[in-house]
């Protein structure tokens, strides 16, 4: 948002406040049970990031009324009196002056000249750039917002496959124990297999501090404020699928769509055409103001009044002899090339954006399909023969740990594969401006 949108905001706000003081927003209340359609639908409501985006559409709605506006015409009165003068010299004199005037203040001019017409187009352009750019805000915050989703719904997968983990811990180390004082195994075995046990637990004390810790910003994502009460999200990360419109889908195309559909593109679209009619504007500006008048005055009535009531019309304007506004045309041109240059940026990153989405979607892709057909099976496979084998006697301890670490980092390297898959199925559709799923 440029800095000029945000000094109109600061504006508005200010006499907004000096008028009639608004309490702030509520805060927001969150269910028991959260779902990403509940914290899209609460974010659209209550979203403190998007609530100063709605915010400045309405300070850019005030601007388009002031410019819509007509002057209003000035009144004037004076009321005199003249001294060392005898009034009653003569019939209908009279020692007291009076006078009562009224302006159009420019305001038949303003509209004549076409000024008037030019700022309403530019404040009109400016209000649908504010609209467009709250929408690209909309849309930067949503890829946030669903990043940080899929990332609770991660730590909470990852929690409970610790918790699984943990369990499985403590029942080896029970059965090990059992073995020990049987004289089975040695101390150095037990003393392996409780390592396994801790570190379990150390994987599950870091798990739950993450998940609190991923619900915590996706509160302050929804608009919660002050203590945050627990609240569930969904149990697993969705299973991995290829949305419809990604199954056939290519860079080429998502980029043309990205270029129909992405606001803070039709948002420089539309500020240059602001900036082109701004230069229009401050060119008819060069167009002397005239002021038209009509003033009455007397003093005194007949004719050897000092001033018989007269009735007078009149026209004031600016002769533009030393300055023709050429500061206010070469900053709306540099407005325009502003514009045009910002454009070409945005052009390019989208372009790089959707280039960098559409590569995390299919490198994800073929490593969720290398773990869900192949990899995930075998290193689970392996673990649980190991197991057995151990179990019988037939394979050590360390081959048994060994596999059971292997099965670990595989299955949570699945779970970041799956969750990165989303990610970027999120960062695609932010990156071509429109729903994919």
């Amino acid at each position: 948002m440029s800095f000029r949108r945000f000094a109109a905001l600061a504006v508005a706000l200010a006499i907004g406040s000096a008028a009639r003081a608004e309490p702030p927003p509520p805060a927001t209340r969150l269910p028991d049970m959260v779902t990403l359609d509940d914290a899209l639908r609460i974010f659209r409501a209550h979203g403190i990031d998007l609530l100063i985006a709605d915010a400045a559409v309405q300070s850019a709605q005030a601007d388009a009324r002031a410019a819509a506006i007509v002057p209003n015409p000035q009144l004037g009165g004076s009321v005199g009196r003249s001294f060392l003068y005898d009034a009653k010299s003569c019939p209908g004199c009279s020692d007291l002056a009076w006078s009562a005037s009224i302006s159009d203040n420019s305001a038949l001019m303003d509209t004549a000249s076409g000024r008037r017409h030019l700022r309403m187009k530019v404040a009109d352009e400016a209000l649908r750039a504010a609209r467009l750019e709250r929408g690209d805000a909309q849309r930067q915050l949503e890829l946030q917002l669903k990043q940080q989703y899929i990332e609770a719904v991660l730590a909470r997968d990852t929690l409970d496959f610790a918790l699984e983990v943990q369990a499985s811990q403590a029942k080896m180390l029970e059965l090990n124990q059992i073995r020990y004082k049987a004289g089975a195994i040695s101390e150095t075995d037990v003393a392996k297999v409780e390592t396994a046990k801790l570190e379990a637990d150390q994987d599950v004390d870091r798990a739950t501090q993450n998940l609190r810790t991923a619900k915590l910003a996706v509160a302050f994502l929804l608009g919660a404020r002050g203590p945050i009460p627990d609240f569930k999200i969904e149990q697993d990360l969705p299973r991995f699928a290829i949305p419809a419109a990604l199954a056939s889908a290519n860079v080429d195309a998502l980029l043309k769509e990205a270029i129909d559909h992405r606001p803070d593109l039709k948002a420089f679209e539309v500020e240059q055409r602001r900036a082109e009619t701004s230069i229009a504007a401050a060119r008819r500006q060069r167009v002397p103001d005239v002021a038209l008048s009509a003033q009455f005055a007397g003093e005194g009535t007949g004719n050897q009044a000092l001033q018989p009531p007269t009735l007078t019309f009149g026209v004031t304007t600016t002769l533009p002899l030393f300055y023709q506004f050429q500061g206010e045309v070469q900053r709306a041109e540099a407005d325009l090339r502003t514009q045009e240059l910002g454009r070409v940026k945005a052009e390019a990153r989208v372009a790089s954006e959707v280039e960098s989405a559409w590569a995390a979607f299919t490198g994800t892709q073929r490593r969720v399909e290398r773990m869900e057909s192949r990899l995930l099976d075998r290193a689970r496979r392996a673990r649980d023969l190991v197991q057995i084998q151990y179990q019988k006697g037939a394979a050590s301890l360390l081959e048994y740990l060994d596999a059971q670490r292997t099965f670990i980092a595989v299955y949570v390297e699945y779970l970041g594969d799956l969750a990165d898959y989303w990610t970027a199925v999120y960062q695609l559709e932010a990156a071509v401006g429109m729903e994919l799923r």
